[in-house]
């Protein structure tokens, strides 16, 4: 069975492509982007356990 582990991260509006993209090079991929309590987006990202 596949394990995952999760991460959620804070995204600055201008420069979520950046961010993003460094998270995808360290295997990471984009699950959804929410908009958290305080306005503020957040993404969940997941990866397989390795």
């Amino acid at each position: 069975m596949t394990k995952w582990e999760y991460a959620t991260v804070p995204l600055i509006v201008h420069a979520t492509k950046q961010i993003l993209d460094q998270w995808g090079e360290d295997g990471w991929e984009l699950v959804q982007v929410v908009t958290g309590d305080t306005g503020n987006l957040v993404a969940y990202l997941k990866r397989e356990k390795g």
